[in-house]
This record gives structure tokens, C-alpha cells and sequence, in this order.
């Protein structure tokens, strides 16, 4: 179908993939930890989004070009790596509560737009070097070789691993969520909650920047 092969292990190794913690999700727990699950689903939303990103470059040989340019791909590393790094900062000195709403009529602390939310995450997942390299090495695995649809087969491989992730990322939205509307009542514990996102924020932009190819 489509030049797809195995097409089952596709979606079994995807679903794997997903449910293995890594900056998108950490990045969905830490703004449905900071603004409830409407903001953890606008940034699922922007995820998928920057995957179907990846699956367009990957269909028409962009994603190849990068995997093969080591300075395409330390530049893309850094870019990725301190943004994260400067997510985690923010959550690790985000101001309490009560310091939020003596601040919010001077505009500090706001809550981020959807527009903000849907950008952060698109480029949280667009700036991840790894998940080009991922679609570059993976996806080609379950194409036929030699067939004549092999953007088709990139695109529909594209849009299933971006549908799955979108289920799954919205799933995790609505967990982090409910827990953080369980905790609302309890500023020391959200402030907690926060810097231990953070934290894992910033681990994940330093283990990005010190990735080797």
C-alpha cells in the first residue's frame, strides 16, 4: 500500500517511541503544569505540527541533507539545546502565585497565549536534531525499495506516526493537567512542581547539546 512495508511494526515501534519520555512530553507536563490542560493540548497541537514539518522535509530529501551536513546538524543541535535550556530556566524562577497576581497588573507572569503555546511547542519540536535524524533513519526502513511513491509512502508513514503522537501527547496534556488542578489549591506544591520540570528542561538541553551524531 502506498510502497509501505511492515506496515504493523511501524505503528508498534511508534507507539513505543511516544510513550518514552522525552523533550515533547516534558515540554506538554510543563505547560499543563503551568497553565492547566487547555495549554498542554495547544502544545501537543504545536508538536504535531513541527512533526508534520519533519515529515514534509523527509518526503522531499530536506531531512537527508541534514543528517549529512555535521554543521547543519551542531547548529541545529545549539539552537534546539538552549531553548530548551531557556524553557527550564523560566519554570525553574517562575514567580508564585501570590507574587503572580500582585505582578499580573504590570503583566508579569501572564499566562502565555494559545498562539504562544502552539509556537513554543512547534519549535520545541522542530529544533530537536534527533527528530530529524529519527525520521531520516526510521521512516526509510518501511518504504519499498525501488517503488514510485516514495514521497506518498514518507507522507501517509508521516501522518500516521503524527496522528499517534497527537493522541498520545493530548493523553499525557490531560493527565499533567489533572494533577496540577488537584495541587491548584496548593501553591508550594505547583512551585515544586515547576522547578522539577524546569529541571528536567535543562537536562534535556544540556544532554542535547553534548549529543554526538
Amino acid at each position: 500500500m502506498f510502497g509501505i512495508t511492515h506496515f504493523e511494526f511501524f505503528v508498534v515501534a511508534v507507539f513505543l517511541l511516544n510513550v518514552t519520555p522525552g523533550p515533547d512530553t516534558a515540554y506538554i507536563v510543563g505547560r499543563s503544569v503551568a497553565q492547566g490542560r487547555g495549554a498542554g493540548l495547544m502544545s501537543a497541537l504545536g508538536i504535531s505540527a513541527g512533526c508534520c514539518v519533519h515529515s514534509l522535509a523527509c518526503a522531499f530529501g530536506l531531512t537527508a541533507l541534514l543528517a549529512a551536513s555535521a554543521t547543519a546538524f551542531t547548529v541545529i543541535k545549539f539552537v534546539g539545546a538552549i531553548y530548551l535550556i531557556y524553557l527550564g530556566v523560566r519554570l525553574i524562577f517562575a514567580k508564585p502565585a501570590a507574587d503572580e497576581a500582585r505582578g499580573h497588573a504590570r503583566g508579569a507572569g501572564a499566562p502565555k497565549s494559545l498562539r504562544q503555546l502552539f509556537l513554543q511547542g512547534f519549535w520545541t519540536n522542530v529544533l530537536n536534531p534527533k527528530v530529524v535524524l529519527f525520521f531520516v533513519s526510521f521512516f526509510p526502513q518501511f518504504v519499498t525499495a525501488g517503488t514510485d511513491q516514495k514521497a506518498l509512502a514518507f507522507l501517509t508513514l508521516g501522518a500516521v506516526f503524527v496522528v499517534m503522537s497527537m493522541l498520545w501527547n493530548s493523553f499525557v496534556a490531560w493527565i499533567a493537567g489533572s494533577v496540577t488542578q488537584r495541587f491548584s489549591g496548593k501553591p508550594s506544591v505547583k512551585k515544586w512542581l515547576d522547578r522539577g520540570v524546569g529541571s528536567a528542561f535543562v537536562g534535556l538541553g544540556i544532554k542535547l547539546a553534548t549529543a554526538s551524531r
